[in-house]
């Protein structure tokens, strides 16, 4: 029976540490500022928002908030990221996606500066990961390597299998994993044996986005099994990526859904916020 890997409580000891790390930089005259944008009515953005700035809130972090209509133009939007790319008090910019089908998101997502882009979006960025010199980290992936350094997973000459090619986290994970040595492969719709693939993993990262589609039986005994995933079945139920019940019986390690990855995401982006504050401390 696997063990779980418990993001609640990982996140909560980070967020200790950085709430002391953030009282020091204060303390000299330095406080680590995100602003958050958020553009029209979209009520899963608008939770998970909120949820942002009450985590900002407890660590003391300063939130800048700006909740604009849905009728914001591109123009306006881009106006309002040059002037928080210019303002000294912030030091990470998150605009919050989806964007309305009016405005282009990767226009808006390339005007952020790199140095305040601590979603870890922007191209800059992401060449510097893909070319060994990371800066700011895409947040998901990031939490999923904090989560197997929580359990000393050593990924050096592993075989780790990401299932899903997303900019926001299959690829970036999977450059992530590389770099700490591990055999990758990226897995996707377009795979054939894909229950292959998943057994000869020690590794398995599972961030597809379809609920259940990772079955249990195809976890190598012992395997470490992140599962990025969380889909809604029916009106409640909430479950990821991968057949929870029985790849627990064959993992050696295992991420619940939901209080897995998910409480990690928001924690790296006040890591990074935090990280940024630091590096404007010392300049």
């Amino acid at each position: 029976m696997g063990q779980l890997i418990d993001g609640k409580a990982l996140a909560a000891k980070m967020r200790e540490q950085m709430t002391a790390q953030v009282a020091e930089l204060t303390a000299k005259g330095v406080t680590p500022g995100l602003a958050v944008v958020l553009v029209g009515e979209d009520p899963a953005s608008r939770v998970y928002v909120s949820m942002k700035e009450k985590a900002c809130a407890a660590t003391g972090i300063f939130s800048d908030e700006h909740k604009l209509p849905a009728e914001t133009t591109q123009d306006e939007l881009l106006a309002l990221i040059d002037k928080l790319n210019n303002d000294e008090r912030i030091d990470g910019i998150l605009v919050q996606l989806p964007l309305p089908d009016h405005i282009d998101e990767d226009c808006i997502l390339n005007a952020i500066s790199p140095l305040k882009d601590v979603d870890g979006f922007h191209p800059f960025n992401v060449g510097c990961l893909a070319t060994g010199n990371p800066t700011f980290r895409s947040c998901t992936p990031y939490g999923v390597m904090k989560m197997l350094e929580s359990i000393d997973c050593d990924l050096n000459g592993k075989e780790v299998v990401v299932v899903g090619r997303s900019n926001i986290v299959g690829k970036p994970v999977a450059l992530m994993c590389l770099a700490e040595n591990a055999t990758v492969t990226i897995c996707h719709s377009r795979t054939t044996d894909l229950p292959g693939h998943v057994g000869r993993a020690d590794v398995v990262i599972a961030a597809v986005g379809r609920p259940e589609m990772i079955k249990g039986e195809w976890i190598k005994p012992g395997a470490v099994v992140i599962d990025v995933g969380i889909n809604r079945v029916g009106d409640k139920k909430l479950v990821g990526d991968v057949e929870f019940e029985a790849a627990e019986k064959r993992a050696s390690y295992i991420t619940p859904v939901p209080g897995g990855v998910g409480p990690m995401t928001i924690t790296m982006l006040l890591f990074n916020t935090v990280h940024s504050a630091m590096q404007r401390a010392s300049r």
